[in-house]
């Protein structure tokens, strides 16, 4: 993975200097538990999520500054004009770094280039059909055009360099280009918005303010290009957007998370996330969401669903054991689907900047629904297996 960084002059962040430090800080403040001190950990100065999140859009597709952690989710399985197969990954991280009160004691006059917003991004292109995982980050300060969010009448566009997500109510176009690849995509919602857990509040953890506020479009008709070894493929398929958005997201002692969107043929999708607990149970507050094909929604407890790992791929990088393959069972829903990955190594590293590694990329499903035969692709991420989640402070 190459990192390529838009922070420019050493000038401060809300008084302290773009250190690499202070970027793996905020990396790690959106992918791992409020282990990083009191004040981060119990939200002080910061908005909390402790109820429903009464999403109202195209609105709430933008920013919420005043939480924590913010991140935009993009993937998707598409079909080349020549029959190869890919997978994609484009995601947006935003973090703050300083509540609200330290804001207030930052000398004036502000420089243009002080912010308390930091942005990341990863891209990423599997081709399934070469065996072949690229990737690449990066990372900006949310100041001097650099990165953030705008807003318009007509769209929401979370941007970093020449990297940008467009939202706009019937259509999301994706753009991204890096040495190894790039990509142009127009992507049509064919569901509304899906609020998961109880109207958008997603537990994370025991106590009420160990949560989140999020959303999935779960099926989008997506068409475009990819750009591979300098070879462009006019492509088609379905792609899958999270948004989510938290100050504690996670309870203290988790290792990491299980995480799986799956679109069927039979026109249904598939959210689940399990919560890693020091003895590799999964903690109560997993949970998911069964979208059936006309859009009705159905919460899935941790107790609801069973997935069981039937086979270990060890990382050639960085040594982590991940599980390769999965049997999920959810009896209410007379459920069972077998998934696998459509490729092997699609590990994500990130040594460069954060030293977080995990592994996100695409799979392919296969059981039965209500005893009728189902088939599907999907992604899955996993978190915590090559290596420690701390925050490294």
């Amino acid at each position: 993975m190459k990192i390529q960084s838009e922070l420019l002059p050493k000038h401060a962040i809300g008084g302290i200097g773009p250190s690499r430090r202070i970027l793996v800080f905020a990396l790690y403040l959106m992918l791992a538990t409020g282990s990083c001190g009191p004040a981060w950990a119990e939200g002080k100065g910061f908005q909390v999520v402790t109820g429903p999140c009464h999403f109202t859009f195209p609105q709430d597709h933008g920013d919420h500054p005043g939480y924590r952690t913010e991140w935009w989710y993009y993937t998707g399985n598409l079909k080349a004009d020549d029959g190869k197969w890919f997978g994609y990954q484009l995601t947006f991280f935003r973090t703050r770094l300083a509540p609200g009160a330290d804001r207030q004691q930052w000398p004036r006059p502000a420089s243009a280039w002080r912010t308390d917003q930091i942005f990341l991004a990863h891209a990423a292109v599997s081709d399934i059909s070469a065996g072949d995982h690229m990737s690449e980050e990066k990372r900006a300060r949310g100041a001097v055009g650099l990165a953030g969010v705008r807003r318009s009448e007509s769209k929401i566009t979370v941007h970093l360099g020449r990297w940008q997500a467009e939202l706009a109510g019937d259509r999301h176009r994706l753009s991204a280009v890096s040495p190894s690849f790039s990509l142009a995509l127009d992507l049509a919602p064919l569901k509304a918005p899906v609020a998961h857990g109880k109207g958008g509040y997603s537990r994370k953890g025991t106590a009420k303010e160990r949560a989140s506020c999020y959303y999935s479009i779960t099926r989008l008709a997506t068409r475009g290009t990819l750009t591979v070894g300098g070879r462009r493929f006019g492509v088609s398929g379905l792609s899958w957007m999270d948004h989510e958005y938290s100050t504690a997201p996670l309870d203290p002692g988790l290792q990491g998370w299980d995480w799986f969107s799956l679109q069927f043929d039979d026109g249904s999708e598939l959210m689940l996330y399990g919560l890693r607990q020091d003895d590799g149970t999964w903690h109560p507050a997993s949970s998911g969401t069964f979208v059936a094909a006309d859009e009705s929604p159905v919460h899935l407890s941790g107790t609801q669903f069973h997935v069981d790992v039937k086979r270990h791929w060890k990382s050639p990088h960085t040594g982590g054991i991940y599980p390769a393959a999965w049997v999920i069972e959810i009896p209410k829903l007379d459920l069972i689907v077998e998934v696998h990955p459509t490729l092997k190594d699609q590990e994500m590293r990130t040594e460069e900047s954060t030293g977080v590694n995990y592994w996100e990329g695409s799979v392919k499903a296969i059981g039965q629904n209500s005893g009728q035969p189902v088939a599907g692709r999907g992604y899955t991420e996993l978190t915590g297996y090559a290596g420690a989640f701390d925050a490294p402070l």
